[in-house]
Order: structure tokens, then C-alpha cells, then sequence
């Protein structure tokens, strides 16, 4: 097996929590608690979950633009947790990312041009202002701009147009690594499908390698090679995106998945509806953090020993006592 392009192990992230009136630190939040995964370069892993279960937090953590409490990210061999200022900017060629928001992630005092082209001139990648201009109009064109609208501001684009943009930004550098931070989630569903061709097209054009951070498991299965699914801050199962959608082994993925429509009007599922609410990531559950709300747990077990993730027989990963 080859060395994967992007290795994370035990990444942890905490905030704290601070209260009284010195504003002293009185707890944390555990956003992302141990997560480990691996990508091979050219491949696209799709990371779902909950609203607030850290799936952004982990992008970002990648990038270090938040810096994790713990653990380790490794890039083409390298620990980018370990990296100084100078390295990390160099290191940022290689590792893009795309913002879930088009309209707060662009500058609205800057021309198209200019957001697209800005890590060109901090990278010195354009020795002249016409091979800037060239490669900027190339970058436009790529993701279906027109060359004359570079000198535009971004409140004159649409939101699928100005993540376009956003798309464009990302390329400038001819990255090898971009995390896609729920990049359609903010769109209408017709923009949604234009913007997901956009991608899998630059990834087949570029041999680029994406980490897909997405709610709507929909979209992660159409773009996903594998998918990681993640639950208050824990992956609980890894897998190829057919084998997950077909057979699911975590009660939580089987939740998630009961809750996906069929285009089919004649098909029938059986919807699976879990009791109460996520926990608070201040004070998770010992054990399973989803014990509380799983309907196959086996007390104490599952309340007072954390699963662990490992490889069943047909190559998923699960994280159950009693799956796998």
C-alpha cells in the first residue's frame, strides 16, 4: 500500500469555556474528540454528521486555521501540526480549502480578479502583470466565468457564481488537497448539481484529492469515493460510499440513512427515529457518545467503555460493541 496523501491521527479540539467574573476558563467544548482517518491521493472522502458534531472544526484543523488541542496531521509525510509560520505558508499551496458561505468568504472591497489572483502574488507565482491577468482569466474560464467579469466586485454575482469564485481562489495554486467545507450547502438544489459536475470535473482534469465536508448525505454519496460518518465530535464508521449506503453497520449511519428520500414515489422505507437530543459536546456521555439515544445499546457496556474503530471483514470500519 502507498503512503496516503493526508493521514490524521488522534485529532483532538477543544474550546474553552470561560465564566465568573475574572472570565476564567470553567469548562471546555469537546468539538472534535480522537478522530483518525487516512486519504489516498485522487480519492474524494466524504465526512457527514449533525450540525455541530466538528466536522468543520476538523477541515479547519487540518489547515491550522484553528489550531488543534492535540494529535497529529500528516501531508505527503509531513507534520503539519509540527510546521512554523513560513513552512505552513508554503505548505498552502499544496492544501486549499473551499468556504460553506460565497457571500461572507469573499472580500467585497476586492475585484474578482483580485481575490482570485491575491495567492498568486503572496506565493510569487505570476513574474509579470499580464501573466497574472492570463493565468486569472484561465482560472475564471476553468470554472465557467467569463474573462471580462474579473474586474467585477462579488455583490454583482450570484451565490452559485461566487462560489465559483471560491472554487477559482482555490485553484490558483494548483493545489493537490482541498477540503470542500459543506461547499453547496448555502445554494439552491439546481445550483447545487451544476457546482458538484464543477468539482468532480476539476478533479479528473487536475487529479485533485478532496475532503467533502457535507450534511446531506445525498450529495456525499453522488461525489464520495469513501465516506466518514461523525458523531459529537467521534467518527463511528468509515467506508467505501457503496458499501456504507448499501449495508451500514453503526445504528447512527442507519439513522442518518433512514432519513434520506427516495425519488421512487412506490418505494418504502422504514424511517428510524432516535430518542432525545444531541448531548452537550461541554459534558458528552462516558463510554459511547451515542448510548444515549441508540436503539440496539447493552448496558453498561456501552456506557462505560469507548469503541473503538476498527476494520470488520468486508473492509468498513465501525465504532460499536455490538456491530462489526
Amino acid at each position: 500500500m502507498s503512503e496516503p496523501l493526508l493521514r490524521v491521527n488522534e485529532l483532538v479540539k477543544n474550546y474553552p469555556v470561560k465564566g465568573g467574573v475574572f472570565g476564567r476558563e470553567v469548562d471546555q467544548v469537546h468539538a472534535v474528540d480522537g478522530v483518525s482517518f487516512e486519504i489516498a491521493a485522487g480519492e474524494t472522502l466524504g465526512l457527514v454528521g449533525e450540525s455541530g458534531c466538528g466536522k468543520s472544526t476538523t477541515g479547519r484543523c487540518i489547515l491550522r486555521l484553528i489550531e488543534p488541542t492535540s494529535g497529529e496531521v500528516w501531508f505527503e509525510g509531513q507534520n503539519v501540526t509540527a510546521l512554523g509560520h513560513r513552512a505552513l505558508t508554503a505548505l498552502r499551496r499544496d492544501v486549499q480549502i473551499i468556504f460553506q458561505d460565497p457571500y461572507a468568504s469573499l472580500n467585497p472591497r476586492m475585484t474578482v480578479g483580485a481575490i482570485v489572483g491575491e495567492a498568486l502574488i503572496i506565493h510569487r507565482l505570476a513574474k509579470s502583470r499580464r501573466a497574472f491577468e492570463d493565468r486569472v482569466v484561465e482560472l475564471l474560464e476553468t470554472v465557467g466565468l467569463d474573462a471580462d467579469q474579473m474586474r467585477r466586485y462579488p455583490h454583482e454575482f450570484s451565490g452559485g457564481q461566487r462560489q465559483r469564485i471560491g472554487i477559482a481562489r482555490a485553484l490558483a495554486v494548483s493545489p493537490k488537497l482541498i477540503v470542500c467545507d459543506e461547499p453547496v450547502s448555502a445554494l439552491d438544489v439546481s445550483i447545487q448539481a451544476q457546482v458538484i459536475n464543477l468539482l468532480e470535473d476539476l478533479q479528473a482534469q487536475f487529479g485533485l484529492t478532496y475532503l467533502f465536508i457535507a450534511h446531506d448525505l445525498s450529495v456525499v454519496e453522488h461525489i464520495s469515493t469513501r465516506v466518514a460518518v461523525m458523531y459529537l465530535g467521534r467518527i463511528v464508521e468509515i467506508a467505501s460510499a457503496q458499501a456504507l449506503y448499501a449495508a451500514p453497520l453503526h445504528p447512527y449511519t442507519e439513522a442518518l440513512l433512514s432519513a434520506v428520500p427516495i425519488p421512487d414515489p412506490t418505494a418504502k422505507r422504514q424511517r428510524i427515529h432516535l430518542q432525545g437530543d444531541v448531548p452537550n459536546p461541554i459534558r458528552p456521555p462516558t463510554g459511547c457518545h451515542f448510548h444515549t439515544r441508540c436503539p440496539i445499546r447493552e448496558l453498561p457496556l456501552c456506557s462505560t467503555e469507548k469503541p473503538i474503530l476498527r476494520k470488520t471483514a468486508d473492509g468498513h470500519f465501525v465504532a460499536c460493541h455490538l456491530r462489526g
